[in-house]
């Protein structure tokens, strides 16, 4: 269960602790030139110790491609690649070797294997993020042939909601907000629950424009289904919002119903997606990230025979995961699309004639 897609498949691999982390991608078409130099920029989005407001482990994060790309463009064969870790501290973890942290998934893990690796959480770490970043990087290369454009960005922290969208501010806000108007108030809110030695929640927002009209499958692998699948499968992620999602239950149906006009829409209350099958309109959705659960308040917990323990976690964490979780989310819209315009180009007679 380490690999997604259906046309378009990611496989990944690797621990937090382990030598590093890394990535088939199998089904892009020949010919896509790769661009490195994005895929950099990419990694360097998602990478930590760049401010207060995330995790002080900083890994160069440089994406060593193995396989499936010759001079600079895409052969159809599998493209594997690799990330090396080169900051991790696994003496931080050997206090908690034989205790399991709450809120984590070490309790889970070593119950269904038997056995986990304590380091930083193994392959249960967002560490393991990372290829999907740079995955994501390398559909977006197939999605700018189709002129698909993404963006991501932090709708709110804990409390503290955006009154307006600008993502093109996300881009240079230090925590991706996407309302300079409230980026402060959010980042004293991040601050102070990492001084209290705590954490915080947030939502992000996603968004894909100029996506084409027909991408989702019916009726078991429809667009907005494998969205929620894939997002709430990042770690912390507990809600996804498609559209206007927990608004429409209190909306009437003559509201709620976007009404189609030879123009277009005139209202996306869908976010894009009808049917399970995109329309044409702007793609959004929410993504609610839990409170980081590394803390360093002391908890009360147990260790693997069962008896009583206190918590007392180390080692460099993000104060609130959802603001390098959005990069993660995009990433994963990537990759979302992609497979779908895949599956989509063998979905009429017509098109397959054209190939062959």
């Amino acid at each position: 269960m380490n690999t997604f897609g259906e046309t378009l498949r990611l496989t990944t691999f690797g621990e937090s602790h382990g030598v590093g982390i890394g990535g088939v991608l199998d089904g892009i078409p020949a010919g896509l030139a790769i661009d490195e130099d994005f895929i950099a920029q990419e990694m360097q989005r998602r990478q930590g110790g760049r401010n207060l407001f995330s995790t002080q482990r900083k890994e160069a994060d440089k994406v060593e491609i193995l396989s499936g790309v010759f001079e600079g463009k895409t052969t159809g064969t599998p493209l594997g690649f690799f990330i090396h870790n080169s900051a991790s501290k696994s003496s931080d973890y050997t206090n908690i070797k034989d205790i399991f942290r709450p809120g984590h998934a070490d309790f889970t893990y070593f119950h269904k294997y038997g056995i986990r690796d304590y380091r930083g959480g193994g392959r249960s770490s967002a560490r393991e993020t990372s290829a999907r970043v740079a995955a994501g990087a390398i559909a977006k290369c197939l999605l700018n042939e189709f002129g698909i454009t993404l963006r991501s960005g932090i709708f709110s922290i804990g409390e503290i909601a955006c009154q307006t969208i600008d993502f093109n501010f996300a881009k240079e806000s230090e925590i991706f907000s996407l309302d300079k108007n409230t980026e402060e108030a959010q980042k004293e809110a991040i601050l102070k629950a990492r001084n209290s030695h705590d954490s915080i929640g947030g939502v992000a927002l996603v968004s894909a424009i100029n996506v084409p009209i027909g991408l989702g499958e019916p009726l078991y692998y429809k667009l907005d289904s494998v969205i929620g699948a894939l997002m709430l499968g990042l770690n912390g992620v507990k809600a996804v919002e498609i559209g206007s999602g927990t608004m429409a239950p209190k909306m009437k149906g003559s509201l709620h119903n976007d009404s189609i006009t030879p123009s277009g829409f005139s209202s996306n209350h869908s976010g894009g997606i009808l049917g399970g099958i995109s329309n044409g309109e702007e793609i959004y959705f929410k993504v609610h990230f839990k409170p980081t659960p590394s803390i360093f308040i002391p908890q009360e917990t147990i260790n693997i025979q069962n008896e009583k323990h206190t918590c007392a976690i180390k080692g460099r964490h993000d104060p609130c995961i959802a603001i390098r979780g959005s990069v993660v989310c995009e990433s994963m819209l990537a990759l979302i699309l992609a497979d779908m315009l895949l599956l989509n180009a063998t979905s009429k007679l017509e098109n397959l004639k054209k190939i062959y």
